[in-house]
């Protein structure tokens, strides 16, 4: 656009661009002209090979199904360890509350013991702000190694504190402080063995071997489950608060063990040695730039990571940490409770692998969405039912939350990873994840059990979890489809020399 500009002189004619100064935010070059495009396509192809160079054959990586399945083997044990150790807080947290804490009010030595549960879970952060951005430079694999020792050893410490008869106030403290350990070193868990097993997974079957991890996390809860429940029938209940409960933590060292040893002879993560072969620069500066980007770089993928984790955990935790106290608190036998949750894991157990394995052929959304618009739909009827009392209306209340859950296990943890770039993944996912655990998933139990109190209303979970799948359904909407896609800052991943060859020669055709 041409202007006249008259100051003293004749007319003369300058462009307005050269006169401003350089703007705020650069434009976006305007594509070629189609006809220019006509009459030069050797140069416009080789410009945009240029930029857009073809992948070879030894650029893609190849993880064979033996690798993966020991990788997601070894992680999905860790990941079993961890859940083990909340699931067994969560369906003690009776006993605990009257063994750790001052005798007089039943509702308040339970809210003491879940607030105890919650406490761990403000550490949860900093955790995730320790070990992930470690992660992202000393590797995968030793930061996953060192969280279980952490986990392990604080779950058993629990099983040896005497109680609040024995040693009065310091019970309650060292409970605490055991809890601080296991909420630090699970801050850098859950981040860091999904980043492990999605960047060892071949991109078109992400969501099947990431849905072992939270396979996993069932595994360690059904475990937990199966045993207080054994525990509970088997021992009178004077013995079961005598030293019964104990057993459960003191069983977190043997299977802390297995897990350090299978994590250890583990390889790092293909896409974290191909970034750490082709880093240059000072250690300082990579470091400095990767712990840098982990907060403030991701915002947007951050805030998506933080609802989608928000509207997963509430959920999960309300079905399977607080439920059986909820179960306990409307009169329904304890036992029975748990036994009907037992199963309903078995269920879910059964069903998550399939599930993911459908996310690699429809994508992560639409499965995503289907468990959010369960959750929003379906949580009121299935607590009527669950208040009903009674095996059968209780068993399929459970069961509705259950197949709706089961939407989130089988593809969060291929979801999650695929957020962020390689070089911040383990970081800014680990923060992510945890700020909104902390804030909505671990507080669950203790904000329905305080709203229960305040209101008197049985149904206020149903509201709660309602309020989860509708945050759920607005974060689905806004995240793009990642199934079947490379990682963002890694090469395609394949399962074999073959598919890597098929890719590169549809490459060229095109």
């Amino acid at each position: 656009m041409l202007i006249d500009v008259r100051p003293d002189g004749p007319v003369c004619r300058e462009r307005v661009t050269d006169r401003v100064s350089a703007p705020e935010a650069p434009e976006t070059p305007a594509p070629p002209a189609p006809e220019a495009v006509a009459r030069h396509r050797a140069l416009f192809r080789a410009i945009h090979r240029r930029k857009n160079p073809r992948l070879r054959q030894t650029d893609i990586t190849v993880t064979e199904e033996a690798q993966v399945k020991r990788a997601v083997k070894a992680t999905a044990l860790g990941n079993a360890m961890e859940w083990y150790d909340f699931g067994v807080y969560a369906y003690l947290a009776v006993i605990i509350g009257k063994e750790f804490f001052p005798s007089g009010n039943d509702t308040a030595q339970t809210l003491s013991s879940l607030a105890t549960f919650a406490a761990a879970f403000l550490v949860r952060p900093i955790g995730g702000m320790f070990f992930g951005p470690l992660g992202d430079r000393v590797g995968r694999k030793k930061i996953l190694a060192l969280t279980m020792i952490m986990m392990s050893t604080a779950t058993l410490a629990i099983g040896l504190i005497p109680s609040y008869a024995s040693i009065g106030v310091w019970a309650p403290v060292l409970l605490v402080l055991c809890r601080m350990v296991q909420g630090f070193s699970t801050g850098g868990e859950y981040g860091g063995a999904a980043t492990f097993i999605a960047e060892y997974a071949p991109d078109k079957r992400r969501g099947f071997w990431g849905s072992f991890l939270e396979f996993g996390t069932l595994i360690g809860y059904t475990v937990a489950a199966v045993l207080v429940t054994a525990l509970t029938a088997g021992l009178s209940d004077d013995a079961m608060q005598s030293w019964g409960w104990r057993i459960p933590f003191l069983v977190a060292a043997p299977l802390g063990l297995i897990g350090l040893y299978l994590r250890m002879k583990l390889d790092e993560s293909p896409a974290f040695q191909k970034m750490a072969e082709a880093e240059s620069g000072p250690a300082a500066e990579r470091d400095k730039k990767s712990f840098k980007e982990s907060f403030f770089g991701q915002w947007r993928a951050m805030l998506l990571c933080i609802a989608l984790v928000a509207a997963f955990n509430i959920t999960d935790y309300m079905l399977l940490s607080y439920m059986p106290t909820y179960l306990t608190q409307l009169g329904f036998g304890e036992t029975g409770g748990l036994m009907s949750i037992v199963i309903v894991m078995l269920i879910l157990m059964a069903l998550i692998n399939s599930v993911g394995r459908l996310s690699d052929r429809i994508g992560r959304k639409p499965v995503l969405m289907a468990g959010s618009i369960g959750f929003f739909v379906l949580a009121l009827p299935a607590f009527l039912l669950i208040k009903q009392g009674g095996t059968i209306p209780v068993f399929t209340g459970l069961l509705i939350l259950g197949l709706a859950l089961v939407c989130y296990l089988g593809v969060m943890s291929s979801s999650l990873p695929a957020l962020f770039p390689t070089d911040v993944r383990y970081g800014s996912l680990s923060i992510g994840f945890n700020i909104s655990v902390s804030l909505f998933g671990g507080t669950t139990p203790l904000v329905v059990a305080a709203l229960i109190g305040a209101t008197g209303n049985d149904l206020m979970p149903a509201f709660y979890t309602m309020l989860a799948g509708l945050v759920g359904i607005i974060a689905v909407a806004a995240m793009k489809e990642t199934a079947r896609k490379p990682l963002e800052g890694s090469p395609p991943s394949v399962a074999t020399d073959e598919e890597a060859r098929e890719l590169v020669e549809t490459q060229r055709v095109s």
